[in-house]
């Protein structure tokens, strides 16, 4: 096929020039894509009598046994013949013949070709992993209402901080990939809009349909501008942008797993399922998963700037540089599934040391400010001269080796002039975080709360998943019965 579109030149191409150009080993994940975008093109020129019914027919029961071939794994790509395009067509003209075959691109470019199957595919991917978002979203929220009456350590700067519950830290996990889900929904819409017809750049001169092509892809809409359409991949920098973020959620998530699970602080073990050992040291449980995550967030942080860096200099209309596109998006995909598969796993199974993190609580003045918010409300002193009161107390306990006891607190305080009834229940971490009752706080109640919102969220999210689906699927169908169709009555 390299031949044939070779009638421009005096000499073959050189075979560098051939193996240098070809994209075929990102090709591959489109074929199936690319072939349902062929048969509606064919069906699209019948229509509109481009071509004759008799030629669709026999095109579109050439790329039916194409797909059966394919399913079988009877069909592959061969480099020569440069890209998913020219395969597609090379295999029908050899079942149907040059006449017939030659047919089926009129109207079409490359240029339009490409973007439709990369947002055939890409929708289909998004909507992969919006599912695995959704399914982890529902064992964070399980998870989440399960431990709401769990107190743990809550940090800053990795220091202690306040008392939080083991609920609050399960659903801000939650709440933050319902963000991820709300960017990747929106930048849905962007990319299921249909680009065949837009053709090399400036459209056609043929009177085709772009509407009915956009009905039997279950498109959402039409392009407005055929050069945008050819030209733009801002659609796949927006998705490397959504999955870098997940990405960076996930590696945040993983290394909280790391963290807690080291010796030092051992709030939670993980499964032995999922842990890895040592060539060496025989007492080893390593996190290797989480460590892959989080070195692999820095994978797709490249990929994002790689696309970036490709489409930054590139005057408008189609140019080869863009064949680069999938280089990063398809690999990109495959991380970040992967990453959430076995998060999602691994959160189910893992077991938190309730008893090592109260232990923690009672050591490193967590409800510190607690005790200030105790002498501002029920002392009427202003924050910040109960904060230099309590940041005292902090200063001289610690200097002496001790932390907050009720009877030191309260011989403290008295020196002060200053006293103090139910300490025990002001600096108590239990008693701390049952008080913690504002809007999206860490009480056990607020987290129940919390997991209610964010469910309802999800429960939108499963539905606008649902209906995506049906749409993409009854697309198929649709197709499927034009196809029937046209060659019943050719």
């Amino acid at each position: 096929m390299m031949k044939c579109l070779r009638d421009r030149f005096g000499k073959s191409a050189d075979k560098e020039l051939i193996n240098f150009v070809n994209s075929i080993d990102v090709d591959r994940e489109m074929i199936l894509e690319d072939i349902w975008g062929n048969e509606v093109h064919v069906l699209m020129l019948a229509k509109c009598k481009i071509i004759r019914r008799e030629d669709a027919a026999k095109i579109l029961k050439a790329l039916r046994d194409l797909r059966s071939d394919f399913l079988r794994g009877e069909f592959s790509l061969s480099s020569e013949l440069e890209d998913v395009h020219m395969n597609i067509e090379n295999y029908v003209m050899k079942k149907v013949g040059r006449e017939v075959a030659g047919r089926m691109h009129t109207a079409r470019s490359r240029n339009d070709q490409v973007v439709l199957d990369i947002k055939l595919k890409l929708r289909n991917e998004i909507l992969q992993i919006f599912n695995l978002l959704l399914r982890f979203e529902d064992v964070l929220l399980e998870r989440a209402i399960n431990s709401s009456n769990i107190v743990m350590p809550g940090y800053t700067h990795l220091q202690h901080a306040q008392p939080i519950t083991l609920g609050l830290w399960f659903s801000a996990y939650a709440t933050m990939l319902l963000r991820d889900m709300e960017r990747l929904n929106s930048l849905y819409d962007r990319i299921n809009i249909n680009p065949l017809g837009s053709c090399a750049l400036a459209g056609t001169s043929f009177e085709i349909d772009r509407e009915y092509t956009t009905r039997l892809l279950g498109f959402d809409s039409i392009s407005e501008n055929s050069l945008d359409s050819v030209a733009s991949r801002d659609f796949i920098i927006e998705t490397m942008s959504c999955l870098s973020i997940l990405m960076s959620n996930l590696s945040r998530l993983a290394e909280d797993i790391i963290l807690y699970s080291t010796s030092e602080f051992k709030f939670l073990e993980i499964p032995d399922e999922f842990a890895t050992g040592s060539s060496v040291m025989p007492q080893k449980k390593n996190p290797d998963f989480a460590e892959l995550i989080r070195a692999r967030t820095g994978f797709v942080y490249g990929a994002l700037f790689q696309i970036l860096t490709v489409m930054k200099g590139i005057p408008i209309g189609y140019n080869r540089d863009l064949q680069e596109d999938r280089v990063m998006l398809w690999s990109s995909i495959r991380v970040v599934k992967n990453s959430l598969k076995i998060l999602c796993k691994v959160i189910k199974r893992v077991e938190f040391n309730e008893e090592r993190m109260l232990n923690l609580l009672h050591e490193n003045f967590s409800t510190a400010t607690e005790l200030a918010n105790y002498l501002v409300r029920e002392k009427g002193i202003n924050f910040r001269d109960a904060y230099s009161i309590v940041g005292e107390i902090v200063r001289k306990l610690s200097s002496g080796g001790s932390t907050f006891e009720s009877k030191k607190l309260e011989e403290i305080l008295r020196e002060k002039g200053i006293s103090a009834e139910n300490i025990d229940d002001i600096i108590s971490p239990e008693k701390c975080v049952l008080r913690s009752r504002s809007y999206g706080g860490t009480s056990p109640r607020e987290v129940k709360k919390i997991v209610n919102r964010t469910k309802k969220k999800v429960s939108r999210f499963k539905r606008i998943s649902e209906e995506r689906r049906m749409r993409i699927e009854n697309a198929m169908k649709l197709t499927r019965s034009e196809i029937n169709r046209v060659m019943k009555s050719a």
